[in-house]
C-alpha cells in the first residue's frame, strides 16, 4: 500500500472516532477499493503471442492448451498479468487482427472450453488476463461486412465507411498494408469503395454508427462477464474519421498519426465506452498508440476524463533500425518528456518490444555472442525500473534474437509481403528491402518460443507455422532454468526486486547526466528513499556525471557476475547498476 494512502486510512479512523462505526468502515472501504481499482499500476504484464508460444497438438500452430501447459512457467516469472494477442475466429490475413467472429475462438487455437480452462488456470495462479480488442476494423469475412456489401440499403451498411463510385474516386487515403498503399478498395457488388487503413481484408468500422458502437459494447461485456481482467485497444486511435474526407496535405506521410489519429469524436467514443462498460468493472484498459505527443497521450488516461487507464505510446519504439539512427540523448528525452507530462496524473506503459517490433536485444542491445546476455539483462533492468507499468514480450526473458530471413518466401507477415510486392511492381531495390527487414521486420519477434534444444525448440512436434530461430539449441528456457546467472533468472530477479521496492513502482523519476550519449542514468525517489539506476547502452566502458556522493551508496543489483563496487562513475559494457543512495 502506498504510504500516503496508509496515512489517509489512519487519519480517517482518527477523525471518525465520534462517528458511527459503520461510517468508519464505509470510508476505509472506499480507500481500499481505490487501491484495488489501480492494481494495474503495480502490475508486470507479460505479452503472449499465442501462435508462437506453445503447440499442443502438432499442427505447428501455438494454441490455448499449449499456453495452459506452460502456466506454471508463466507463474514462475513473477508476472501479474498476461496480455494475449487475438484468439478470435479469423481468416488470418493479419494473424488474427482481422476478426470474423468476436465471440468465438479461432479453431487453430482451440475451443471456448479451452479458453475457460485457461482463464481459470491463470486466476488460480493469481495471474490476470488482458485481451486484445480489435475494433477499428473487422475482417471482410465478418457477417457484418458480408451483409453491408450485399446492398446499399442493408441494415449493416453504416457499420463501415463507403464511397459511391458515381461520385468518382474518393479522396486518397494511404494504407499500412495495401500493395498499392491505397486505403479505398472498389467493390463491384454495390459499385462503391470501402475504406481499409490496413489490409484489403480489414475494412474499417464506422464508429459514427450508434448501432455499431452498441454491438461492440455487447462484445466487451461478453468477455468481461466471463471474468477477463481488461482490454488492450488495438489501433483505436484511428477509429474516429473526418468523414468529410478532406485532401491530405503535402508531406502527410512524414507524420501519418497526426492525420489519421485522434479523429473528431475519438474521445467521445471512449468516454461513452467507459460509461457504458468499463466503469462497471475492475479492469485494466490500455490505449494503443495514444496520439503523437505526451499531451495527446494524457487525454486518453487523465482520470478526470474517464476514458482508459494506461497510455501505450509508440514514440519510444518508432525509431528505425537502431538507436544509432538518432542517438541515446534523444531517446532519453522521449521517456523524460512523457514522464514529466504524467508526473501528477495518468499512467504510462513501459516497453521495448511487442509483436509488431523486432527483438528487444537485436534492436536496443547487442545480440552478438559476446554481448547478448549482458545487454539483454541491461534492457530488462531498464524496463523494470522505470515509472509506469512494464509490458514485457514473451521470449525476451531468454534474450531471443532476430531471425533475419534471407528470402521473401520465409515471411508470412502481410506487411512485409505486400510491401515487397508493391516495391517489385515499381521496380524497386528488393535486395535492399530484404536486408532492411532483417533488422526491422515484425516477423523477427514472432518466431516460435524456444523452450528447449529438442526438435523445433520444443515448440511443436509438427512443422512450425514460422521457422524457428536456428540458435534455439543455445538459447532456450530449459538451459537457462539450470543457470542461476541466465537472462531468464535475471529477469525473475528484477521482477521480484520491483515488487519489493515501492520506490520503483510508485516513486518519482529524475533524469541525470542528460547530455551523455552513452549512458542512461536516472533517480527514483519515494518517502525519503532514493535509488539510482545507471545503464550503459554501449559495448565499451564509459563514464557518467553525477553530483551524488557515490561513496555513500549501497549496491542493490548488477547484471555482472562480479560487482564493480564501489563504483567511480564508470560502467562496463552494457552494465546495469541499481544503487541505493544513503
Amino acid at each position: 500500500m502506498k504510504k500516503s494512502l496508509y496515512i489517509l486510512c489512519l487519519l480517517m479512523l482518527f477523525n471518525s472516532q465520534n462517528n458511527a462505526a459503520q461510517d468508519v468502515a464505509v470510508q476505509t472501504s472506499l480507500v481500499m477499493d481505490s487501491l484495488q481499482n489501480e492494481w494495474w499500476k503495480e502490475a508486470v504484464v507479460y505479452q503472449i503471442y499465442p501462435r508462437s508460444f506453445k503447440d499442443s497438438d502438432g499442427d505447428g500452430v501455438g494454441d490455448l492448451k499449449g499456453i495452459i501447459s506452460k502456466l506454471d512457467y508463466i507463474k514462475s516469472l513473477g508476472v501479474d498479468a498476461v496480455w494475449l494477442n487475438p484468439i478470435y475466429t479469423s481468416p488470418n490475413d493479419d494473424n488474427g487482427y482481422d476478426i470474423s467472429n468476436y465471440r468465438e475462438i479461432m479453431k487453430d487455437f482451440g475451443t471456448m472450453e479451452d479458453f475457460d480452462l485457461l482463464l481459470k488456470g491463470m486466476h488460480e495462479r493469481g495471474i490476470k488476463l488482458i485481451m486484445d480488442l480489435v475494433v477499428n476494423h473487422s475482417s471482410d469475412e465478418h457477417e457484418w461486412f458480408k451483409q453491408a456489401r450485399s446492398s446499399r440499403d442493408n441494415k449493416y451498411r453504416d457499420y463501415y465507411h463507403w464511397w459511391p463510385a458515381e461520385k468518382g474516386k474518393p479522396p486518397y487515403r494511404w494504407s499500412f498494408f495495401d500493395v498499392n498503399s491505397e486505403a479505398w478498395k472498389y467493390d463491384a457488388q454495390t459499385n462503391s469503395y470501402y475504406l481499409h487503413y490496413f489490409s484489403r481484408k480489414q475494412p474499417d468500422l464506422n464508429w459514427e454508427s450508434p448501432k455499431l458502437r452498441n454491438e461492440v459494447y455487447d462484445i466487451m461485456r461478453f468477455w468481461l462477464d466471463k471474468g477477463i481482467d481488461g482490454f488492450r485497444m488495438d489501433a483505436f486511435q484511428f477509429a474516429s474519421k473526418d468523414t468529410t474526407w478532406p485532401e491530405l496535405p503535402k508531406g502527410y506521410e512524414k507524420n501519418i498519426i497526426k492525420y489519421y489519429g485522434n479523429g473528431p469524436h475519438l474521445h467521445d467514443y471512449l468516454q461513452e465506452m467507459n460509461r457504458e462498460v468499463y466503469s462497471k468493472y475492475d479492469i485494466m484498459t490500455v490505449a494503443e498508440g495514444a496520439g503523437s505527443s505526451p499531451e495527446e497521450a494524457m487525454q486518453f488516461v487523465d482520470p478526470e476524463r474517464k476514458e482508459l487507464n494506461i497510455a501505450y505510446h509508440f514514440e519510444s519504439v518508432d525509431i528505425g533500425k537502431h538507436l544509432n539512427d538518432f542517438g541515446l540523448i534523444k531517446y532519453k528525452d522521449i521517456f523524460s518528456r512523457y514522464d514529466k507530462e504524467f508526473s501528477e496524473k495518468g499512467w504510462l506503459a513501459i516497453f521495448l518490444a511487442n509483436h509488431d517490433q523486432p527483438r528487444m536485444v537485436s534492436k536496443f542491445g547487442n545480440d552478438s555472442s559476446e554481448f547478448r546476455e549482458i545487454s539483454s539483462k541491461m534492457l530488462s533492468t531498464f524496463v523494470l525500473t522505470m515509472r509506469g507499468t512494464p509490458f514485457y514480450y514473451n521470449g525476451d526473458e531468454l534474450g531471443m534474437t532476430n531471425i533475419r530471413f534471407n528470402n521473401i518466401e520465409d515471411y508470412k507477415d502481410v506487411d512485409t509481403r505486400n510491401r515487397y510486392i508493391g516495391l517489385k511492381n515499381k521496380g524497386g531495390d528488393l535486395k535492399a528491402f530484404l536486408e532492411g527487414q532483417k533488422q526491422t521486420s515484425r516477423e523477427n519477434g514472432r518466431t516460435p518460443f524456444q523452450w528447449d534444444s529438442t526438435l523445433n525448440s520444443g515448440f511443436s512436434n509438427g512443422k512450425p507455422w514460422l521457422k524457428v530461430n536456428p540458435n534455439y539449441k543455445m538459447i532456450n528456457a530449459e538451459a537457462q532454468e539450470k543457470d542461476p546467472n541466465s537472462v531468464l533468472n535475471y529477469f525473475r530477479k528484477m521482477v521480484q526486486l520491483r515488487k519489493d521496492n515501492p520506490v520503483i513502482t510508485q516513486g518519482s523519476y529524475t533524469l541525470l547526466d542528460h547530455d551523455n550519449p552513452n549512458v542512461f542514468v536516472f533517480l527514483r525517489e519515494l518517502d525519503g528513499k532514493k535509488i539510482m539506476v545507471a545503464l550503459n547502452f554501449t559495448s565499451k566502458t564509459t563514464y557518467f556525471k553525477t553530483e551524488i556522493d557515490l561513496s555513500k551508496t549501497k549496491l542493490i543489483s548488477t547484471n555482472y557476475k562480479e560487482a564493480n563496487f564501489p563504483i567511480e562513475n564508470s560502467l562496463r559494457p552494457f552494465e546495469a547498476l541499481i544503487i541505493e543512495i544513503q
